[in-house]
């Protein structure tokens, strides 16, 4: 991993998934650490417990007084800061080095061998099952994870720096900032219309993601996406395949093949075809680094999962609830898909919290047509994230839109008693926003209910 000439390193957004993990690297490093966030969360509290010093208002006075050095500090900062941030502005006057966080990244990745997953929906699935796999089979890595894994507890991982795993976020064009070994895209779907403007935008920025692969990079893509590079599929004629799949006792068995074999029963236990797809383009990815393949089927099938990513809160006879971060319709999709093929013939109840104002008027059409494939649905407002309203953009309108008349717009508060009172059979709670804070609670209603 490269040395960094800083003594101290300071963030602004401390709390996001991405740039608590720079945190918690910098933290391992020796480095002292302090940051801000608009709000505590249980990720914040976490780094608070490592000993970074952090502070949840906007007040130069709260800093600890060290990192004013100038040349002593790295200030690191995310995309959705506000402008008008009296932190932002007070850094970025005074000559401190202020970095995003995606260049930090990779700066830090560049001089190890560099896995990078980029795609608008499987990132931290992918990533997360390739860091289990190489680490699963002895391969010294340092991953940088946009969820927290399962199987590690956490969205950093250190068990050496030959080899390093990040995930390639294509908002903001992040994923320009590295140069990967070997990467992966899974999907190039419209999404970040309010950066990109238009989906050929987007998937010209893949494009040139694609470009900075280091010299004899390799460049795995999902079967069917425009763009060139060793594929991926199922039930297809993909470099890397698979078929004859079965089910059995909620895991999937099938025949994986590869350019050079073909391994026969491997066993995977995340539900969904887009998780399967997940796991074969990590598997392809993690032969790169050279493990014996028996090793890396054993991995593949005790991968835990991440959570919120299709993670079952309660699995009983009479009530399934799951938790899911899903927050474009591609992803409401895939989660439908995967409920019917694990759990068919029952009803399913849907909770969906929209991410962003321009998001939701984006796919508005298409938020109402997935979700009017479930049997019930609640909405919760709009989680605006780094937005401020968009005129005649609401929960209301997209509800006004689903084909279901088993729907219903309500307040937070107010979630477990209309929960309760629908008696699903199946629950799914679906978004990116905060609506992750309200799992634990709503599972132990629900499981004192039943």
């Amino acid at each position: 991993m490269r040395k960094f000439d800083f003594l101290r390193v300071y963030f602004i957004g401390i709390g996001g998934i991405g740039m608590s993990a720079l945190a918690r690297y910098f933290t391992f490093l020796g480095t002292s650490v302090a940051g801000y966030d608009k709000t505590s969360t249980p990720l914040t509290r976490e780094l608070e417990a490592l000993g970074i010093d952090i502070h949840y208002s906007d007040d130069l006075s709260l800093i600890p007084e060290s990192f004013f050095i100038t040349k002593e500090t790295l200030v690191v900062y995310t995309p959705a800061v506000p402008e008008d941030l009296k932190e932002w502005l007070y850094f970025t006057e005074k000559g401190f080095t202020v970095k995003k966080r995606s260049e930090v990244l990779g700066m830090i990745t560049r001089e190890t061998f560099c896995f990078a997953v980029a795609g608008t929906h499987g990132k931290t699935t992918t990533s997360s099952i390739l860091a289990h796999l190489l680490r699963e089979t002895g391969t010294p890595l340092t991953a940088f994870l946009g969820g927290i894994s399962e199987d590690f507890n956490s969205n950093f991982i250190w068990e050496g720096n030959q080899y390093s795993v990040v995930e390639a976020d294509e908002f903001d064009r992040s994923f320009l900032q590295l140069e990967p070994d070997v990467a992966c895209i899974t999907s190039m779907d419209a999404d970040h219309l309010d950066i990109y403007g238009n989906k050929e935008a987007l998937q010209m920025s893949f494009r040139e993601f694609a470009a900075k692969l280091k010299p004899n990079g390799k460049l795995f893509v999902r079967n069917g996406l425009p763009i060139q590079g060793i594929t991926y599929g199922i039930d297809d004629n993909s470099d890397y395949c698979i078929k004859n799949i079965r089910i059995e006792h909620g895991t999937y068995i099938f025949d994986l093949g590869t350019p050079d074999t073909i391994l026969k029963g491997v066993k995977f236990n995340k539900p969904g075809r887009h998780n399967l797809l997940n796991g074969l383009v990590a598997f392809a990815m993690a032969i790169q680094a050279g493990p014996p393949l028996d090793r890396l089927v054993e991995a593949l099938e005790t991968f835990k999962g991440v959570q919120r990513r299709f993670s079952y809160k309660i699995k009983e006879e009479n009530l399934i609830f799951i938790d899911d971060y899903a927050h474009h319709p591609t992803e409401i999709d895939a989660v439908f898909e995967a409920i019917k093929e694990m759990h068919p013939n029952t009803k399913i109840l849907t909770v969906f919290q929209p991410h962003l104002y321009s998001r939701t008027r984006d796919f508005l059409a298409e938020f109402a047509r997935s979700l009017s494939r479930f049997d019930s649905v609640i909405l919760l407002d709009i989680y605006p994230a780094r937005e401020k309203p968009i005129p005649g953009v609401s929960s209301q309108g997209l509800l006004d839109l689903i084909q279901n008349p088993k729907k219903k717009l309500i307040a937070k508060q107010d979630l477990v008693n209309e929960i309760i009172a629908q008696k699903p059979q199946v629950l799914v709670t679906l978004g990116a926003g905060d609506i992750g804070l309200e799992v634990e609670s709503l599972k132990q209603a629900l499981e004192y209910e039943n």
